[in-house]
This record gives structure tokens, sequence and C-alpha cells, in this order.
């Protein structure tokens, strides 16, 4: 009974691929995605591009020219008063206090007389966050254990499911909707020194931390005669 199931299965599926005349789409890759939860994530970073910073500096000998960290919302734009955002103004700071760590001369403000580094954030929103399955070789080295165990107890069989379903979750991440995009770079006389940009993973209720606020909406206020 069980083969005969599984043989009107296989014709159903290959009677409905055979419908099929377009292209299917096909996913990338396994990769790995990096998250950030906790301010430590965003010292991380700037840790690293003030390294990359640094020793992209001392490639082409710019040993004591001095930089400026300069958050930027557009292309070249700056962003104006009133437009610092939490990880904005946690970033500049970091990224500053990184560069001094680093050894490279920083300024407190812009005077013209050095590099400026340049970084800008870009938060992605996802309609329909993508299913995240569990890594490649969980599902399989579970089913091997499953047909070990066929033959087991009921009481071992209820431990290796509860067990099962631990090990998915812990290999399983939850996408949310949104990514964000920091992009650095140093420009001398409109020319590009160097250029990164890092896309991360964030909480969906974190997004706020990561873009400008958006201006309260005025109401207009009407009298009215009775």
């Amino acid at each position: 009974m069980r083969s005969l199931c599984f043989l009107l299965f296989a014709v159903v599926m290959l009677a409905v691929g055979g419908c099929i005349r377009s292209p299917q789409p096909e996913t990338y890759p396994f990769t790995v995605q990096q998250k950030m939860q906790a301010a430590h994530h965003w010292d991380v970073l700037a840790n690293d591009v003030a390294n990359q910073i640094n020793n992209e500096l001392i490639h082409r000998g710019y040993l004591e020219t001095p930089v400026y960290v300069n958050h930027i919302c557009g292309e070249s734009a700056d962003c104006g008063p009133g437009s610092a955002f939490p990880f904005d103004e946690a970033f500049n700071d970091l990224l500053t206090t990184q560069l001094v760590n680093f050894g490279v001369p920083t300024l407190a403000k812009n005077d013209d007389s050095g590099l400026v580094v340049n970084y800008k954030v870009q938060v992605v929103f996802h309609r329909d966050p993508p299913l995240q399955w569990p890594r490649p070789g969980v599902i399989t080295s579970l089913a091997a254990g499953i047909i070990v165990m066929r033959n087991a107890p009921d009481e071992i069989l209820a431990l290796a499911a509860a067990a099962a379903t631990d090990i998915l979750r812990t290999t399983s991440v939850v996408n949310g909707h949104y990514e964000v995009i920091i992009s650095t770079s140093i420009v001398d006389n409109n020319v590009y020194l160097m250029r990164k940009s890092d896309i991360y993973y964030i909480n969906d209720p974190d997004f706020w931390q990561y873009r400008k606020s958006e201006p309260a909406a005025e109401i207009e206020l009407t009298s009215s005669r009775y």
C-alpha cells in the first residue's frame, strides 16, 4: 500500500512538472550574513572600518594627513542640522575613537586641511521577508538519526523528536523585514581613495535607530460655530 501511494505521488509530481514550461526561480547558494543587535556590534564595525582606513592611508603615504568623519545622506550631500539618529551619532563617535586609537590624525571640525571620511546609512525594507531554512546538512543528519532509531521505544522517540526540534530552532534564523547598508569612503579632491559597504540584518523594532525620524504630522485646527 505504501509503495502504491508513493507511485501515485510520483506520477502526480511528474504530471505537474510536465506542465511547467517557464524557467523556475532559483535562490543564491547558501551564505551567512551577520545581524546587528547591540551597540557593541556598532563598535566592532567601527573598529573594522578604522583599521581599513588606517591601512589604506599608510599604503598611499598619507601618514600625516588628518581626516574628518562626516555623515552624508546622499552620494555626497551633507545631512544638515537635525538629521542625526541613534546609529549615526554613535557610529560617528565610535569611528572617531577608533581612528584616534589607531594613531590616525583626526579633526574635530572640518577645516578643509585633510581628507574626508564619509559614511552613509541606508535602511532596506522587505515587505515579505524570505523564508530561512535550516543550514545545509541539518535535515540530512536528523533524518539519518530517525532512520537508525525507527525501532526504538516510544519514550526514546519522543525525546529524539524534542531534540530534533531544538536543533532546528537553534540552526534556523528568523529573518525580519529590515536590513541596513553602511557605506564608508575616503574622498580626496572628489576622488575615492577607498570605499567599502557592509550589509547587516537588524531587528524589526530597531529600524528607527538607523534612519532620520519623520517630522510629526501637522493637523490644521479649524473653529466651528454652532
